[in-house]
Parts: structure tokens; sequence; C-alpha cells
């Protein structure tokens, strides 16, 4: 049971990094890891967080671009 729900916080935190790198590139709206702390290690938790959301969605993107039955660029 413990296993499930690490496994579940895991995805939850992966796709909320995900939806926030695509504010990022739709909006230019960029999370500011200074705001939590002054420890440089710290942000660079932030900033690996974050990173993760980035390689997440472009993934996605090139997984959906190599479905052109399924989705088609405007």
């Amino acid at each position: 049971m413990a296993i499930g729900k690490f496994v579940h916080i895991g995805v939850d935190l992966v796709l909320l990094t995900t939806a926030m790198a695509g504010i990022r590139r739709a909006t230019g709206l960029k999370f500011k890891a200074e705001s939590v702390s002054d420890s440089k290690d710290v942000q660079g938790y932030i900033e690996s967080y974050l990173n993760i959301g980035e390689k997440a969605l472009d993934i996605a993107s090139v997984q959906m671009s190599s479905s052109p039955n399924y989705f088609t660029r405007k």
C-alpha cells in the first residue's frame, strides 16, 4: 500500500512540473527559485525538479508528433 501511495505522489509531482513547463513555454512566466530559499542547494533542487517537467513535456510532444493520424499542427 505504501509503494502505491509513493508512486501516486511521484506521478502527481511530475504532472505538476509538466504543467508548469507548459505555462512557461506558452506565456514566458518562470518560477523564481530564489523566492523559496536563499540556499543555493535548495535552488538547485528546485531547478532540477523543474527540468523534469521540461523533459516530460519534450517527450510528450515528440510522441504526439510521431502520431500524425491523431495530432496535426496548425
